[in-house]
């Protein structure tokens, strides 16, 4: 059964596998341009119709990625399907579906084990298949193995099973797919050369762990760093403000320390699809062995305050107008979860919509990377990004700094509105229309 793995590798080595890329969101999309651009030829499967449309006809629908880009894609090979039989043509399978929580925080793996099952039919002798969602520590033993032996294949013999996480930084230019290190863990010895052959391609440095569970396991320990670290100069903001001491002034001087100090910013809460999910895979996962995730849970209750925060700031600063919220207009500045990006994926700018209207306030956004509301699974606002003039900032009662893209212009908002909440640090001199939430 070598010969099956040796034939495997030599494909990904030479360059004549067609790499399968299921999930052309976020994460797909720059893995299936960094394959393309080093001479693979891929195929791209989801399940959304109007997405393989205006990829097919060399159109982007993220921002950051240019239409250029798609479109020399697909001259050079690219093309992507909603046809889950063509993935017998591929000897790759990346899976790089979305892992949301359901309204009890617990995890919700129907993207996964949907995808797998369709994808069950047309599995093959010689192909890799990889995951790419973050998930809890089990799952691609839990979930993806039975499944792919389903008919008859062997992994570690006749097919290959490996655990990749994908480590993805929308609108960050000092990284790139290619420059960030890539973990892998195979389910066998085995899976794991295929999947470092697959990998090694499209990536600088592939880093590999002993099993799937280790590498599920370390993604989740990179979001749940983040996490617990933004859940604790969120709170150390709140504690900084009550004592009259800037937060920001506090963490860029304990930044200059050359060791045992890592910057966090706080803000209006956390955004993006894994920061505030995936340490709660964790949290799901630890209950099944009697353990209790204090931390992760903690932070968590911490960072699901802070919107809560940031409306108590601006009912404050309205109150010391002589006005109530109820009947105030206000308008929030950036509703994408970080800056320069267009991704709003569990951003807390719109919870702060939310609660602002749900007070009585009149909600408006103006963000520079979102030009209409979209809709959402939760979240329903028929709302146009509000330009930034003089005259429109000076209608607002106030306006909640949430999201401190670049493209704003900060002197601007500063002279014409009435009242600033900032919650991002971006107004450092103090002022008597400036409130720092």
């Amino acid at each position: 059964m070598s010969g099956i793995k040796q034939a495997s590798i030599a494909k990904f080595k030479n360059k004549e596998a067609i790499v399968g890329i299921v999930g052309l969101g976020y994460v797909g999309l720059p893995l299936m341009l960094r394959y393309n651009a080093i001479g693979f030829r891929v195929l791209g499967i989801d399940i959304d119709e109007a997405k393989v449309l205006k990829l097919n006809n060399g159109q982007s629908y993220i921002e950051h990625i240019p239409c250029e880009k798609i479109a020399d894609a697909c001259q050079s090979g690219f093309e992507a399907t909603t046809d889950f039989r063509r993935v017998s043509e591929c000897d790759a399978l990346i899976l790089c579906v979305p892992t949301p929580l359901n309204k009890y925080r617990e995890p919700d793996m129907s993207f996964v084990i949907d995808t797998t099952n369709a994808l069950k039919p047309y599995l093959r002798a010689g192909q890799v298949v990889s995951l790419e969602s973050t998930t809890y520590p089990g799952t691609t033993e839990e979930e993806l193995l039975p499944r792919v032996q389903e008919g008859g294949l062997v992994v570690g013999e006749s097919i290959f099973l490996v655990y990749s996480p994908e480590r993805e930084d929308p609108g960050n230019p000092n990284f790139e797919t290619r420059t960030i290190p890539k973990v892998i863990g195979g389910h066998t010895p085995a899976c794991l050369e295929v999947g470092v052959a697959l990998y090694e391609q499209a990536i600088d440095q592939v880093v590999s762990v002993s099993s799937t569970k280790a590498a599920e396991m370390t993604k989740l320990l990179e979001n749940i760093h983040r996490a617990v670290n933004i859940g604790l100069v969120n709170e150390m903001k709140i504690v900084a403000d009550r004592m009259g001491i800037d937060i920001f002034e506090v963490v860029d001087a304990a930044a200059t320390k050359p060791f045992g100090f890592t910057a966090y910013y706080p803000g209006p809460g956390l955004g993006g699809h894994c920061i505030p999910i995936d340490p709660f895979y964790l949290t799901w996962k630890a209950r099944e062995y009697g353990l209790h995730t204090r931390f992760i849970e903690l932070s968590g209750e911490v960072n699901q305050a802070m919107p809560e925060y940031v409306l108590s700031k601006l009912m404050d600063g309205l109150n010391d107008s002589g006005k109530a919220l109820k009947g105030s207009k206000v308008l929030v500045l950036g509703i994408a979860y970080k800056k320069n990006v267009d991704d709003m994926r569990e951003s807390p700018s719109v919870e702060i919509m939310e609660l602002i209207e749900a007070k009585g306030g009149v909600a408006a956004y103006s963000d520079p990377h979102v030009p209409v509301f979209p809709e959402m699974r939760e979240h329903h606002f028929k709302l146009t990004s509000e330009a930034l003039t003089a005259d429109n900032l000076a209608s607002f009662d106030a306006v909640v700094l949430a999201t401190d893209h670049d493209k704003f212009d900060y002197e601007l908002i500063n002279q014409h509105s009435k009242l600033i909440i900032d919650s991002r640090g971006k107004y450092r001199t103090p002022a008597a229309h400036i409130i720092k939430a």
